[in-house]
């Protein structure tokens, strides 16, 4: 086919696409239709390529009859819809695969293309893609902003000093600090200063601790200490997090305190995310603690249940997706603590009620989530979880974390992390500790990598949902 026609093709598919985007719920557009691309049409007939046969039998099967009657309403007459199943999954990194198309998919054509996971595929793709990324080059998060944070007795002042600091940074509140527990929304008030203040065309840098860490040990072996000066000492915002990382590093702690002052006197916003009060923080230097307490110090408390409804409405709303008022209610009785959990419980009884075909009902959430006496026995143990992964893929919880890359452990490691983060509230830290000593970077890849192909491939979304409904079932 010539070039012409596959531009015209896309064209209309993109169109077709952003009306479709706006009239159903953001999980099944992210899932089914974003990577979907218009390839050739012709006067009956109009191709549309999906990255598997899994996506091209949902949506014939789920979403046909609207997608044709979207494209009628574009092209102004009646084609048949057919899609085109490329031969290989596309992993997003620096190795990507090249894709080839094959065959457009019909019920006939169904094979274990789809039916069967590949998992010497999948560890190729994750030994490629999984590694150390590059330090520091975080991008926001466009959910993270403060028009999204949901603000309650509970969060009132963090917000109020976030605010104020991304309004005139540099002349109020300066270091703010924020400490919490985990995911109460110290980094949403992080990376919502930075989006604010990168509108002000300043120079922002949002940065763990852990990474700051690794990038002050690496520059100073590599002799590249001036560089690293550089990097830091002439932005306008730094916002640190997880500042309690660091405890005991001593080095790290002398670099962060000349950064910290070099900005300081030049009135550069200087703001810090802790899971602790700076008073508890005691093996930090007390110089350094002492210019924390400098500035502004708030706290973000749990939130309570007004703000928690609150919050889940929101969500709702953002991701489009329809609960019912008695099902928010229900669902903001059962997780008092972590909004992290809270938006987890909410994002997985959307997604069991899209894959078992089934209405959001109080009485079907109840089925899916379980009663109020076991979510309430607190979170899952990492060791708990440990022990699943490791039994359904017939390994040991030491292998798991050890050292050791082939293919065997692999597979059980990444869906460990990305467990360990879904299901429990321990920092990306902590579950590099408790798998072996692997650091936050490795984590957040891992994590990412199976969160991806669960989307896309059906086998490993059914393993990680077999280990979840059996963690679930069992004693936390």
């Amino acid at each position: 086919m010539d070039r012409e026609t596959i531009q015209k093709a896309n064209k209309i598919w993109d169109s077709v696409l952003g009306k479709v985007e706006l009239s159903i719920p953001k999980p099944s557009y992210d899932t089914w239709l974003r990577n979907t691309v218009g390839i050739s049409f012709t006067s009956d007939e109009f191709n549309v390529e999906t990255p598997n046969a899994f996506t091209a039998q949902y949506l014939e099967e789920r979403m046909l009859d609207m997608l044709e009657q979207e494209l009628r309403t574009t092209i102004g007459f009646d084609v048949k819809l057919k899609f085109t199943v490329i031969s290989e999954i596309i992993i997003p990194g620096e190795n990507e695969k090249a894709v080839i198309p094959s065959s457009p998919y019909s019920r006939s054509n169904r094979t274990a293309k789809y039916a069967t996971f590949d998992h010497d595929l999948f560890q190729d793709q994750i030994s490629n893609t999984v590694g150390e990324p590059r330090i520091g080059s975080h991008d926001f998060n466009t959910r993270y902003t403060f028009e999204n944070f949901i603000v309650g007795d509970s969060n009132q002042l963090a917000f109020a000093g976030a605010k104020a600091v991304s309004e005139n940074p540099g002349t109020i509140f300066n270091p703010l600090v924020i400490h919490s527990s985990v995911g109460l929304g110290k980094t949403h008030l992080l990376q919502a200063i930075g989006h604010e203040t990168k509108k002000l065309g300043l120079t922002v840098i949002y940065v763990t601790s852990e990474e700051f860490t690794n990038q002050y040990v690496k520059a100073i072996q590599n002799g590249q200490t001036e560089e690293f000066r550089n990097k830091y000492r002439t932005v306008d915002v730094l916002l640190i997090d997880d500042i309690q990382f660091l405890i005991g590093k001593e080095q790290t702690q002398e670099g962060f305190f000349h950064t910290f002052n070099s900005l300081h006197v030049e009135n550069k916003q200087i703001v810090v995310a802790s899971d602790r009060n700076i008073d508890e923080l005691r093996t930090l230097e007390s110089r350094i603690t002492s210019r924390l307490t400098g500035g502004l110090v708030t706290d973000i408390q749990a939130p309570q249940l007004e703000t928690r409804i609150a919050i889940l409405r929101g969500k709702a709303a953002q991701q489009r997706y329809e609960i019912p008022p008695d099902v928010i209610e229900f669902l903001g009785n059962k997780i008092r603590s972590n909004i992290r959990e809270l938006e987890g419980l909410l994002n997985r009884v959307v997604a069991l009620a899209q894959f078992r075909d089934e209405p959001i009902t109080i009485e079907s959430v109840k089925r899916m989530v379980g009663d109020s006496e076991r979510l309430n026995k607190g979170p899952i143990s990492d060791s708990k979880i440990i022990s699943e992964v490791s039994n359904y893929f017939g390994v040991t919880s030491d292998q798991i974390r050890g050292p050791l890359r082939t293919k065997t452990y692999l597979v059980p490691r990444q869906v460990a992390m990305f467990l360990l983060r879904e299901e429990t509230a321990l920092s990306l830290s902590a579950i590099g500790k408790i798998l072996g000593g692997r650091d936050h970077s490795t984590v957040i890849h891992g994590h990412d990598k199976v969160a991806t192909l669960i989307n896309i491939d059906d086998k490993l979304r059914s393993d990680v949902l077999a280990i979840r409904n059996n963690l679930t079932g069992a004693t936390r």
